[in-house]
């Protein structure tokens, strides 16, 4: 009886392993600043967003005062926010949630547009290949400026 049960969950085992593997399980990672990135949102230097609500929105109440969360959430979740809070670590929180429409369209370009400029490879257009670069024409430009070996 068990060495039936044993081959038996061996086949299955088998059986399973050389199934294709189907196109759903391939996992897709979304990042700020991506359309369809939900999550907190940093609005610092940024317009003020539009938003859902006028009012944060608050789950749990808290001793410690701290300033309200702005989130992109999709709009099922919103709706049901209780339910969804705790992913987002945000249950005992203030949360504005901000529109889609505006996270697409005023937010993900510019953080785009700041995240290309702090890249290295523009930094090295300043520093050259050798950290001097264009501005070592203001320096001298590679001149001795009268050392002598």
């Amino acid at each position: 009886m068990q060495r039936s049960l044993f081959v038996l969950v061996l086949a299955a085992v088998t059986v399973a392993g050389s199934l294709p593997v189907c196109a759903a399980e391939v996992g897709v990672s979304v990042s700020i600043g991506q359309p369809g990135f939900y999550g907190h949102l940093d609005i610092g230097g940024y317009p003020p967003p539009q938003l859902i609500y006028r009012q944060p929105v608050l789950v749990e109440r808290v001793p410690v005062v701290r300033p309200p969360i702005y989130l992109n959430v999709p709009p099922s979740q919103v709706r049901r926010w209780r339910r969804y809070c705790g992913a987002y670590e945000a249950c005992g929180e203030r949360v504005y949630f901000v529109r889609n429409s505006w996270y697409e369209r005023v937010y993900v370009p510019r953080y785009q547009e700041y995240q290309y400029d702090r890249r290295p490879e523009r930094h090295d257009e300043y520093r050259g290949k050798h950290g001097h670069g264009k501005w070592n024409m203001h320096h001298g430009g590679g001149r001795d400026h009268g050392h002598r070996d």
